[in-house]
C-alpha cells in the first residue's frame, strides 16, 4: 500500500508569532485533499501547528502546503525528502503567488486549485507518468466534493467542526491574495451538500472557513435557513454587506451565527479608495456595527495599519473608534505585500520593498516595506500599542459594557486574549 504523508508546514517563526493569539483554528487543505485521496492509499496528515514530523516515517509522496512566511521552512521539509528519494508535491498559496521559486524545491508543483489534477496525479504517480506541474484550467466546480476527513483534524481549536461553503471573492482589493488566487471569483457549494457536512459534526461549534460568507447574500441566505435545524453555532469571514442587509443577518443570527469577522481594514476612507476597497464606507461603520450587534451577534474587526494615508496618529484614533463600537475582539494586522499581488508591484516599482526574506512576511512582527508616513518602527509600536490597548482591562471593559452582545464567551476570550498577548509580548 502506497503511504502519503501530507503536511501542513508552519515554520517556528510563524508558530512564535501565532502564540500572541489565543485561538488558531485549522487549516482545512489537507483534510479535504485527503479525501480525494484512492482507498488503496495510506494517508497520514502532520499539521505542524499541533504536533512535529516524525522523520523515522517513510512515504511514497509527501505534500505540503504552506503561506509565504513559512515558504523558507517548507522548502527545507522538502529538501529532506527529496534527498530520501522521496516524490515531493508542494502547492498552497505561495506555490501560486510564485510558482517558478516553488518549482526549484519540489518534484511536482499544483498552482491554484488542486482539485481534478490531485487525482490525475496520485492515478499517474504509480507509473511515473505524472507532469511536473499541474495547473488547472479554469475554476474547479465545487459540486460532489468530499466531506473532508475528520480523522485528519489535529488541532485543539475549541471547535466542533472547520469547513467551508464558498471559495473566492468577487472583490479586488490590492493586498489580498485571494483576488488573485481565485481569480475574482466566486464559487458556491450546493446548499444541501454544505448542509449534510454541517450536520455531520458532532460539536456544537462550527467556524465557516469561508473568504467572505456575505459575498453572495441570497445564497448566504438560503444555506442559513438549510442549517438552521442543526442548532449548532458558528462563525465566518464577511465583508461589509453584511451588515446593511437586515434579512442576512436576521437568517445568519436564527441559524445560529453568534459572530462575524468584519474587514473593516482601516477607519480611513482615502486608505480604503488606495486598495481599491472603496465599498467600505467608514462612516457606514458605527451603524454597521450597532446593526449586527442588534441581532445579537458579536464583531471581530478585522484592522491592517500601515497604508499609504496612515500618519502616527491612527493607532489611537483606530482604537477610540473599536471602543466607542463596543467592537468584542479585533485582530490586528500590519499591512504585508505578498509576492504576486498589486500592492507587491506597486511598493517594488516604488522601491520601497525591504526585504524578500519570506519569514519575515507575517504580518505582526516585521515591517517588510518603507511606509510613507511613518518610519518602519513607529508602525511596529503602533501596532503593539494597538494590542495593549485593546486587550487591557480598561479596554475589555469599556468595550463590553458598551456592546454587551455574547457576553458570556467574549469576556473569557478577550481575558484569554489579553494573557496571550501579555506573555508572548515578554518573552
Amino acid at each position: 500500500m502506497p503511504r502519503l504523508i501530507l503536511i501542513t508546514a508552519s515554520s517556528p517563526e510563524i508558530r512564535r508569532v501565532r502564540r500572541s493569539r489565543f485561538l488558531n483554528f485549522q487549516q482545512i487543505t489537507m483534510p479535504y485533499l485527503g479525501a480525494r485521496v484512492p482507498h488503496n492509499w495510506e494517508v497520514i496528515h502532520v499539521d505542524e501547528e499541533a504536533e512535529e514530523i516524525d522523520w523515522n516515517m517513510v512515504a511514497d509522496v509527501v505534500g505540503i502546503t504552506f503561506h509565504t512566511p513559512s515558504a523558507f521552512h517548507a522548502y527545507e521539509i522538502a529538501e529532506r525528502y527529496r534527498s530520501r528519494g522521496t516524490c515531493v508535491v508542494l502547492g498552497g498559496p505561495h506555490v501560486t503567488l510564485l510558482p517558478g521559486e516553488a518549482s526549484q524545491h519540489a518534484d511536482v508543483i499544483f498552482i491554484g486549485e488542486a482539485e481534478g489534477g490531485w487525482e490525475e496525479f496520485l492515478q499517474s504517480f504509480a507509473s511515473g507518468t505524472y507532469q511536473r506541474i499541474y495547473q488547472s484550467i479554469g475554476l474547479p466546480s465545487l459540486d460532489n466534493i468530499p466531506m473532508a476527513r475528520k480523522d485528519l483534524f489535529h488541532r485543539h481549536d475549541h471547535t466542533g467542526g472547520v469547513m467551508f461553503a464558498t471559495r473566492g471573492c468577487p472583490n479586488r482589493c490590492d493586498f489580498c491574495t485571494i483576488a488573485v488566487m481565485y481569480q475574482h471569483a466566486l464559487r458556491k457549494r450546493p446548499v444541501s451538500e454544505v448542509a449534510a457536512e454541517y450536520a455531520s459534526f458532532k460539536g456544537k461549534v462550527i467556524i465557516l472557513w469561508d473568504d467572505n460568507i456575505s459575498a453572495d447574500l441570497e445564497y448566504a441566505k438560503e444555506l442559513f435557513r438549510a442549517i438552521t435545524p442543526y442548532r449548532k453555532w458558528w462563525s465566518s469571514q464577511a465583508s461589509i454587506h453584511a451588515g446593511r442587509d437586515e434579512e442576512f443577518l436576521d437568517a445568519a443570527a436564527r441559524s445560529g451565527c453568534k459572530q462575524l469577522f468584519l474587514g473593516l481594514e482601516s477607519i480611513s476612507q482615502p486608505s480604503m479608495l488606495e486598495v481599491k476597497k472603496g465599498f467600505n464606507r467608514v462612516d457606514d461603520y458605527f451603524h454597521i456595527i450597532e446593526r449586527i450587534h442588534a441581532h445579537g451577534i458579536s464583531v471581530q474587526a478585522g484592522i491592517v495599519f500601515g497604508f499609504d494615508h496612515d500618519t502616527p496618529g491612527i493607532f489611537k484614533s483606530t482604537l477610540d473608534f473599536l471602543e466607542q463600537a463596543g467592537v468584542q475582539n479585533a485582530t490586528f494586522n500590519i499591512l504585508t505585500p505578498f509576492p504576486g499581488t498589486p500592492l507587491f508591484q506597486k511598493l517594488e516599482s516604488e522601491g520601497r520593498i525591504l526585504t524578500r526574506d519570506w519569514r519575515k512576511y507575517n504580518s505582526r512582527a516585521d515591517v517588510v516595506y518603507q511606509p510613507r508616513q511613518m518610519a518602519p518602527a513607529e508602525l511596529m509600536a503602533g501596532y503593539r500599542y494597538a494590542n495593549e490597548r485593546f486587550y487591557s482591562l480598561a479596554s475589555i471593559a469599556r468595550r463590553l459594557s458598551r456592546s454587551p452582545v455574547q457576553l458570556g464567551w467574549t469576556l473569557p476570550l478577550n481575558l484569554a486574549y489579553a494573557y496571550q498577548w501579555q506573555k508572548t509580548a515578554q518573552s
